[in-house]
């Protein structure tokens, strides 16, 4: 998601390393990319990288009507392919390491409450038998699911396609990059133009949809970090009630908390994404027993207090400045 500022800092001066920086970027799933790596033999990895993003479209993206997941949902036996496989079985760790608050079937909810791309959904009742990622199971290629369930990977999939846009690089021998998609986030090496790490910012959280404001920044080394946040992209109903699209799965509704933002850093980018969405819905001290319990993520998350104001607070020793 769209919540963090990247940082380029460049120098007009010649600079003593003999690597070419390399600039691509693009529109994928609905969002923007952005790709910055050096590499000495100046190899442009523009198409490769493109069709990459398309192989994973044509697996995932619930908007594309003859991709494998909207096969799937259109309940029609459909064998996946290894994208597929592997964000499936990602998927079911983080559901049980999360308690069920990261469940891709959620699907029809965001359907329901138009955050989706399918509004078929028009009993909320009916809705309760088709939601629970323990019903979902995949064996030999095939999704074993509810029927007219709707699976959605939507909260992982940017995530995903960040990991294996990087390892892309670090086959080809490319040591400094910045991968984002969407807002999600994965570095190795330094920024060569200033030999420096590479710098990120977070957005401040606001609901005016005015410009971005910079709440602070730090320096990413050799991770991936993910945002979600409740602020950009919500409903409003005709009472002028706000409802997020972040949706409990053990509820069924779109959240209700005074956290604005959580952003998460891990190794791997599909955990941060995923991980930023289901610690959303838990409460301050729920994150921070989380924490103690999963010391390879940190977290930085922005909220508001008793009084409305807006505040912040870090686990596992999130490396702001």
């Amino acid at each position: 998601m769209r919540y963090i500022y990247i940082f380029f800092l460049f120098i007009i001066s010649c600079s003593n390393n003999k690597a070419t920086q390399t600039k691509l970027t693009g529109f994928i799933y609905g969002t923007s990319y952005k790709i910055i790596y050096f590499s000495e033999n100046d190899i442009n990895y523009k198409y490769k990288i493109d069709s990459l993003f398309n192989v994973i479209d044509n697996s995932m993206s619930t908007y594309k009507s003859n991709s494998i997941i909207s096969r799937i949902n259109n309940n029609i036996d459909t064998k996946v392919d290894l994208h597929f496989e592997y964000v499936f079985n990602i998927s079911k760790d983080l559901h049980n390491k999360t308690n069920g608050l990261f469940d891709p079937s959620i699907g029809p909810l965001v359907n329901y409450l138009n955050f989706g791309p399918n509004n078929n959904y028009k009993n909320y009742d009916d809705l309760k038998n088709l939601i629970g990622f323990d019903n979902f199971e995949l064996a030999d290629g095939l999704v074993k699911r509810p029927n007219n369930s709707f699976l959605d990977f939507n909260a992982i999939a940017k995530g995903y396609s960040v990991d294996i846009i990087s390892d892309f690089l670090d086959k080809n021998n490319v040591s400094s990059y910045l991968v984002e998609v969407g807002g999600e986030i994965k570095v190795k090496g330094k920024n060569l133009k200033k030999n420096i790490d590479w710098k990120v910012g977070l957005d401040k959280p606001r609901f005016d949809g005015l410009q971005m404001e910079l709440y602070n920044s730090f320096s990413l080394i050799d991770k991936s970090m993910a945002t979600s946040g409740i602020y950009r992209k919500f409903k409003i109903d005709s009472l002028g009630n706000r409802y997020a699209h972040i949706i409990n799965p053990k509820t069924g509704y779109s959240s209700k908390t005074n956290i604005l933002s959580v952003t998460v850093i891990s190794d791997n980018c599909i955990i941060a994404d995923a991980y930023a969405t289901a610690l959303h819905l838990m409460t301050i001290d729920e994150i921070k027993n989380f924490t103690k319990m999963n010391n390879d993520i940190s977290v930085f998350v922005i909220y508001l207090d008793e009084k409305n104001n807006m505040k912040d607070i870090s686990f596992n020793n999130f490396p702001i400045i």
